[in-house]
């Protein structure tokens, strides 16, 4: 059956396109078109799609319309996946599009669109349940740290990174202690060296294991967990 999507954007022209790219391909097709926060929320409920691509910025605020909706739809219909496309390199949108878990969530910034290969490809990653930041907004994200040409998850041990891919899941230190047969003491503790070799133990006011991910995606490990 093909993934059935949603498309979101106050702007006619954007939600054409967007509309077009997905229902030229065999496998997606565009179940429903909205311009505003309250008619994508209506339109969800009346559909019931596969994932929704929205606008970060819609009626009737025009400010984070569309991480707002990601956020309610995780708790309303949690297995509906979420495309946000955005004009702004803005990391702190990616954090809070993340807040709450990494899976079946994509942040792309609209000069994205352009490309159908990027943006399809975003529309069935988190219809199967993974993730995609945009890698100009992972590079905001890192650009305060010092890093060397390689990417920091080499420095992780085995564990490490098994337990920074369930961190990528959402899912809590309970919830990784049952998966991998550890204490949630042990999980405390290597998540405390993740932080400490990805260079973020320093950030108080930032979102830390929010930003783990965000740099475990773009080194490209998250497509094989």
């Amino acid at each position: 059956m093909a993934v059935r999507v949603i498309v979101a954007d106050d702007s006619y022209l954007v939600r054409e396109a967007v509309s077009r790219l997905v229902d030229a391909e065999e496998d997606l097709t565009v179940v429903g078109m909205c311009a505003s926060y309250d008619e994508l929320l209506a339109l969800v409920a009346e559909t019931e799609p596969d994932v929704v691509v929205t606008d970060i910025r819609m009626p009737p605020t025009g400010t984070d319309e569309g991480i707002r909706a990601a956020a309610e739809l995780r708790t309303t219909h949690p297995r509906i996946g979420v495309v946000v496309l955005s004009q702004f390199v803005a990391p702190a949108y990616a954090v809070a599009l993340l807040d709450g878990g990494s899976e079946g969530r994509a942040y792309l910034l609209k000069d994205r669109v352009s490309d159908a290969d990027d943006l399809v490809a975003a529309v069935r990653a988190v219809a199967a349940g993974g993730s995609v930041i945009d890698p100009k907004v992972v590079e905001e994200v890192v650009s305060a740290r010092a890093r060397a040409p390689a990417s920091p998850i080499e420095h992780l041990t085995r564990r490490e990174r098994e337990i920074l891919a369930e961190m990528a899941q959402g899912k809590s230190n309970a919830a990784i202690a049952g998966s991998l047969v550890l204490s949630e003491r042990a999980v405390e503790k290597h998540i405390n060296s993740i932080l400490s070799k990805l260079h973020l133990t320093e950030e108080p006011d930032v979102n830390r294991r929010v930003k783990a991910v965000l740099v475990y995606l773009a080194s490209g490990e998250g497509s094989h967990t």
